[in-house]
This record gives C-alpha cells, structure tokens and sequence, in this order.
C-alpha cells in the first residue's frame, strides 16, 4: 500500500546540521590492546594490533549529520518518480528530527523491485540528499557471511566487516548502508549471512555491535539502512519486520521519458564536451530511450553521445543509440 503524500513544505534544504557522537570507547579498545599485548601475541595478531591503534589515532567522535530543514526533492521526484512514496517517508522521518536535538533515525527500507528500476541509485542519492556517505554491501558476494559481521581474528586473512569500516574509518555516525540483493545471500555461507542483521536493525542492540574481528562493541545505532531484493519470499520474516517495505514498479513510458531527459540534461551538464549539444534531447530519441531500464539510460545515452560527436553533429538521433540498447560488443573470428 503506497503511503500517504506529504504536504510541500517550502523550507530550503540549507546546510546540514552537524553534531558529533562518539562511536566506540577508547577505554575498551586501549584494554583489548594492552591485554593482546600482555598475552605475548602480538606479531600473529598484528593486523588486530594496527586496527587498535588506528582507532585510538582516529579517535571515537564521528560527524551525525541531518538536513537543516525539510529538504526540497521535488529534482528528485522527477528524477526518481517511482520512488515517491519512499521519498515521502523519508520526508517524515527528516520533518521529526527538525527543531529538536534528536538524531535523524529512518526506518530500515527496503527496496522491492525488479532489477534495473535504479534502487541502488536512489540510494546514493538518499546519501547526498542527507549529506553523509554510502556502504554498498552487495549480498550475492560468496564473502558474503563475512561482509557484514567481520571474520574471526583467528582466521588467515581475517579482517573487519563493512559495518565497522564505515563507521571506524568512514567520518560518519551515520552513513547510508545498503546491503544489496539482500534475497540472494549466499546459502552456502557456514554461517548466517543475515544473521547480524537481526541486532543491526534494532536501534537498542545496535549501539553496542561487535565485530567478529576487533571484538570491541562499536555504536551503529545511527546506520540509515537500505535493503534492495528482486523477491521477499527468502527473506526471513524477523528481518522483514524491521523493515518498512516498498514496492518499486518500473517507470511508466512518461515517467521513463521524463528520466531520459533529465538523465541527458545532467550528463551534458556534467561534462565540458556537454557544451558541443543541443539542450534538449529530441522526441524520438526519448522514445527509444523510454523503452530501457534506468541503469542501461546512461550507457546508451554516452554510446549515442560519442556517435554523435564522430560526425560532428550537435544532436543525437536515435541511430546513435545502441541497438535494443545493447552496449554488448562481439568480438571474435567468422566462421
């Protein structure tokens, strides 16, 4: 069920607001090195040395960062149509946070919706949109019962998960973490691919998350969490409660028209050879882009643009484009 709309709100987005909140304690971390010291196993477990000391050189404080007011994403509904009811959500929980000394908390999301409707784009654009960074961890990894929790120190090649690399070596309290393609994590992982998630997504046992690899309980309460599936159905259900859940059907033929074009308009302006084009795409080449999944506009829309500079010309025809949309280059000997 789509929510809701939010009432416009002409607030500017303005500059974020900035406080700082201390994501490990330097106490704990400073025993666990004095003792991995004291236990005469420094030169095995020099990797978990390094990771000590560079958290005590980096320090606990990291930026917690959130919109000084309702952000305008009236760009982003037209670049994202698709995606409005979570951009509405995402509006509410920004609206909550206003005026008040609170963190930004938003529900963990989760992005249903087959592949190519640009679910991992909204992502990044949900981490500019709140001025902090973005984790990609993408699930279908053979690693991926690792990538999230970390490996035990114990282990050869052991290292820290995505989690605790975001927020130990990120600058943010609160970054966007996206676990990607989270219904086609590995079966064949010895140990639970989600299983951390279950503490993950609970605000209260989330502040004191332990690594499997550094062992020292680290504050990811503040995490904004993005899950992209193609299927629920082999998602575990506790994990689909703690998540809101929203369907993302492909863009209808105006809606796709409409990302074309603006998809066209910031490739041009992005780039000075953008400057050689006309400002606007014509019709018929909407049309055939209209017909594309989001993620294969571009590649089709940089094809076209360098066909269309081979022949000097100032406006892309649909000719330049690759067939069906293809990027797909054969390269091989006739028989």
């Amino acid at each position: 069920m789509e929510a809701n709309p939010v009432p416009a709100i002409p607030t500017p987005r303005g500059l974020p607001i900035a406080h700082v909140r201390d994501v490990f304690s330097p106490d704990e971390v400073e025993q666990r090195l004095r003792r991995l010291k004291a236990q005469g196993n420094e030169r095995e477990q020099a990797v978990l040395c390094q990771t000590y000391e560079r958290m005590l050189e980096r320090g606990p404080q990291r930026f917690a960062v959130k919109p000084s007011g309702i952000p305008d994403v009236e760009p982003l509904y037209e670049q994202l149509p698709n995606f409005r009811a979570v951009l509405d959500d995402v509006r509410r929980h920004i609206a909550l946070a206003q005026e008040s000394r609170d963190s930004l908390e938003i529900t963990p999301l989760l992005l249903l919706g087959p592949p190519g409707v640009g679910k991992t784009h909204f992502a990044h654009q949900l981490a500019e949109l709140l001025a902090t960074s973005m984790t990609l961890v993408p699930m279908s990894s053979m690693t991926a019962g690792w990538l999230l929790s970390g490996s035990s120190s114990q282990w050869k090649g052991a290292k820290p998960g995505k989690v605790f690399e975001a927020l130990i070596e990120g600058n943010y309290a609160n970054p966007v973490i996206v676990v990607d393609e989270i219904d086609k994590a590995s079966e064949a992982a010895q140990y639970d691919p989600l299983g951390a998630l279950y503490g993950l997504l609970e605000p209260q046992t989330a502040q004191r998350f332990v690594d499997e690899f550094a062992e020292v309980p680290i504050d990811a309460s503040q995490v904004i969490w993005i899950t992209t599936a193609n299927d629920e159905r082999s998602i575990p259900e506790p994990i689909l409660n703690r998540m809101n859940v929203f369907e993302i059907a492909p863009p209808t033929r105006d809606e796709a028209r409409g990302i074309a074009r603006q998809l066209y308009q910031r490739l041009r302006a992005a780039h000075d050879w953008g400057r050689l084009f006309d400002e606007e795409p014509g019709d018929d080449v909407l049309d055939q882009l209209a017909a594309l999944a989001p993620r294969e506009m571009r590649r089709a829309l940089m094809t076209a643009f360098g066909n269309a500079r081979l022949e000097r010309r100032e406006r892309i025809e649909p000719r330049d484009l690759p067939a069906s949309g293809s990027t797909r280059t054969r390269i091989g000997f006739l028989q």
